[in-house]
């Protein structure tokens, strides 16, 4: 008897290798993960011990708070920098200039992450970086804790600002001229215009584009990692940071993944946050 699958067993049937991977690649490493959390485990010995909720009331007591400054300090920044940036150009090239500059200004967003940190550290660097040159100065720009923090935000602000130009350009690409036109008509300036039409028209777009960039700079870790790994002091240890040398360098996996766990609760709340801006 030749029997033929209904239309929700074919569907089934073509989601069963896409399933497959997610719960190999995906599920079991994060459920593992956060097992792991639980207990006392190293990379360098064998075996593990339970301790329930020991690793996360050692990080709470602990190193979970000052990484929590550092990653908000650098998500804020190179944040808030790379959209004002970003914004203005996206502004003034919808405003008329010339339209080969936006291939200059997307150039920092085509570079490797890897290669833009490297390019800033040697701008960065105490003997023979650019800055100190130009300035005039011998400043330790990433061996100070009160400027590592900083030297980091602008290096991943010169990275990210065409991203945001791009994004908040196409928004402005969409609003019609005669809601401008009939503003100038009544009376309005530039500013006024600005408040009035441009803003109220961008903030779908321009919400959900610095909520994006907020959830990438909060698991960031190239920029961070090869300027300062962290350094000098713990002054740039973010959780991306903290985690990997928790896991990879002090070898230890129970408080890693517990560090991940707490930072991923974190996300999840973000991601909520972004899900319910989107669909509003």
């Amino acid at each position: 008897m030749n029997r033929r699958l209904t239309d929700g067993q074919f569907a089934w049937l073509l989601m069963v290798p896409g399933l497959a991977l997610f719960l190999a690649i995906i599920a079991y490493p994060l459920v593992s993960a956060l097992v792991t959390g639980f207990f006392e485990q190293s990379l360098v010995r064998p075996g593990r011990a339970f301790v329930g909720l020991a690793n996360y009331a050692d990080l709470l007591g602990g190193d979970f708070w000052p990484v929590l400054r550092n990653t908000l300090v650098f998500t804020l920044g190179a944040t808030i920098a790379p959209f004002v940036i970003g914004y203005a150009l996206a502004l003034a090239l919808n405003a008329g200039l010339p339209g080969w500059l936006r291939g200059v200004f997307l150039f920092p967003w085509v570079i490797p992450g890897v290669v833009v940190s490297f390019l800033w550290l040697w701008i960065f660097n105490a003997n023979y970086g650019v800055l100190n040159g130009l300035l005039g100065t011998h400043v330790s720009w990433l061996g100070d804790p009160t400027t590592a923090m900083i030297a980091v935000i602008v290096t991943k602000t010169w990275a990210s600002f065409p991203w945001m130009m791009v994004m908040l350009l196409a928004g402005l690409q969409t609003m019609p001229k005669e809601l401008h036109e009939a503003a100038s008509v009544d009376g309005a300036g530039a500013i006024r215009r600005f408040r009035s039409v441009t803003v109220p028209h961008m903030r779908a777009i321009a919400g959900i584009a610095f909520l994006l960039e907020f959830i990438w700079n909060f698991q960031h870790f190239d920029t961070i990692y090869v300027l300062t790994g962290g350094g000098p002091a713990g002054a740039t240890k973010t959780f991306a940071v903290a985690v990997y040398d928790t896991a990879f360098k002090g070898f230890d996996l129970g408080h890693a993944t517990a560090l991940g766990g707490l930072w991923m609760l974190l996300l999840l709340v973000l991601m909520a946050f972004y899900l319910r801006k989107e669909n509003a």
